[in-house]
């Protein structure tokens, strides 16, 4: 289903590199399978309408934000793949956009993780996933240091209110532990990363021309820029796709 290439240097270390050069059936039923709970959780929205959202939303966005929406969709749909549960949702249900603070809150076993998401394209100078890969750690580390330049707002209080949703299903457990890292930081109490499991993650899309450049020798530099930051536990992603178009042609199928 994914092409991917999975190495683990060390017990807390997952390196996943993933091409997607096109979809193929077996994705394509997944996608139908799992495309309204990553967006609604399980809301029993008709999948068609869920499309219908999402479509009338990227219409009306510029190509940079066309690429990080879709970037982060196939990030949650590969999570869910490996086993990772959702404890957010695609959308921000009120205001059928995309959801605000951390793009991405899970678990696995008895593990809570973070992901942040950053996305460009092959026409982009010099880009590369090592450098994506710095800049969402980058983010996630000052966010959780009350530091983010994106936002003045805190993204425990969303993480909190989208794990609060009755279609998302999250534990207690994990709402409680939210909930006081959201208390927390509106105390000015903030945290350092190297005490959390993180998700930094890159999509580079190709303009409908294949090349293995931006995958092949992706793993070594990571596996050495892993042993440079801080985390408890790590899980960095890397996704080469053919095209920004892959998505829509399936959201009008």
């Amino acid at each position: 289903m994914f092409d991917i290439v999975l190495k683990e240097p060390s017990p807390n270390i997952s390196i996943h590199i993933i091409d997607i050069k096109t979809l193929s059936l077996s994705l394509k039923e997944y996608l139908d399978e799992h495309f309204v709970s990553i967006c609604e959780g399980n809301s029993g929205t008709e999948l068609s309408e869920v499309k219908k959202i999402i479509i009338d939303f990227l219409s009306t966005k510029d190509h940079r934000t066309k690429m990080g929406a879709t970037a982060e969709f196939f990030l949650h749909l590969y999570l869910k793949y490996i086993g990772f549960k959702q404890e957010c949702l695609f959308l921000n249900l009120e205001e059928r956009s995309i959801k605000k603070g951390f793009d991405g809150y899970y678990s696995l076993h008895d593990d809570e993780y973070i992901m942040e998401s950053k996305s460009g394209s092959s026409e982009t100078s010099n880009i590369s996933h090592n450098d994506k890969i710095k800049e969402a750690y980058s983010d996630l580390k000052n966010n959780l240091a009350g530091k983010s330049k994106k936002s003045n707002n805190n993204p425990w209080k969303n993480a909190y209110n989208h794990a609060s949703h009755i279609d998302v299903g999250t534990s207690s457990n994990i709402r409680k532990n939210i909930k006081q890292l959201s208390d927390n930081y509106n105390k000015s109490i903030y945290y350092e990363i190297s005490d959390f499991n993180i998700i930094p993650a890159s999509t580079i899309f190709l303009e409908d021309i294949w090349t293995d450049n931006y995958s092949k020798e992706i793993m070594d530099t990571l596996e050495s820029l892993s042993s440079t930051l801080e985390f408890k536990k790590l899980n960095a992603i890397c996704v080469t796709k053919q095209s920004l178009n892959i998505f829509q042609s399936y959201l009008e199928e």
